[in-house]
């Protein structure tokens, strides 16, 4: 594996460069110093808010390419290079899907904050994690807010209890499961690949110059633009089978790992 050429490296967080404590590693931030001395691009994609994957990395924040909303949205150092709303007719066929799925808690996403229906304390404190900016609303159909993507939170499990009531919305809209509990649904056009792809041709970055780690199915199209695709240990099956090599788990350091061979 000839790593030379490298120019660009992306990151899931969640999963992947966070710990299962939701922590970035001190190693992680050495090693970015020493990526930047040699001029290796760093971009976190997330289906995090933008906000909320600032937070994670603010001592970094001004020399990194975010891709937030699993594609939806993109900053390169405070400056919006991509934003991909869902039409209003479209928020209104989710919202009439989901009205019929029990036990879920939808989330209505903007650029730099999030919406979220008056519910249970238990769901927003768990909320805070992924989301530092959101507000209580009462009503999702009488809003007039640009919304990037819903995203939808069930407590046990995403694949088993959101998707199934959502799948057939594939045929003109992008859904994915994105975690253990979570499935999002955008733009046909936002996915992390096509947030990636923008990034590359404005960078001129090649396949065989692009590093990218991933975990989960909201993975699968960037992690296939790079030649050197790399799936978590604990990734979900589906990104192992795309992914061209693989690397330890998110709390045995797999990313920083990987990033240690490129260093000079």
């Amino acid at each position: 594996m000839n790593l030379s050429k490298v120019k660009m490296v992306v990151s899931d967080m969640d999963g992947t460069l966070l710990n299962s404590k939701h922590e970035v590693s001190d190693r992680f931030f050495e090693l970015f110093q020493q990526l930047k001395t040699q001029d290796i691009q760093f971009i976190a994609a997330s289906g995090r808010q933008y906000n909320s994957i600032i937070e994670k990395l603010h001592p970094i924040k001004d020399d990194i390419i975010v891709i937030a909303e699993n594609g939806g949205f993109a900053m390169n150092k405070g400056k919006e290079i991509l934003s991909t709303p869902l039409p209003q007719k479209n928020i209104v066929e989710i919202l009439d899907t989901l009205a019929n799925v029990p036990n879920i808690y939808p989330i209505l996403c903007g650029k730099h904050n999030a919406y979220v229906s008056r519910t249970s304390e238990v769901f927003i404190n768990k909320l805070k994690e992924y989301y530092t900016e959101f507000s209580l609303v009462d009503d999702f159909y009488h809003f007039e807010e640009q919304i990037i993507k819903i995203a939808i939170y069930h407590f046990e499990s995403s694949e088993r209890y959101i998707y199934p009531f959502v799948s057939h919305l594939e045929d003109t809209l992008q859904v994915k499961i994105s975690g253990e509990n979570w499935v999002d649904i955008s733009s046909p056009n936002a996915n992390k690949g096509y947030a990636l792809d923008k990034v590359m041709s404005l960078y001129n970055i090649k396949p065989d110059e692009l590093m990218v780690f991933g975990d989960y199915n909201n993975d699968l199209e960037m992690l296939a633009l790079a030649d050197f695709s790399f799936a978590m240990e604990n990734a979900h099956p589906n990104v192992k089978k795309a992914a061209s090599y693989s690397t330890s788990s998110n709390d045995n350091y797999g990313v920083e790992k990987i990033l240690e061979k490129l260093i000079f």
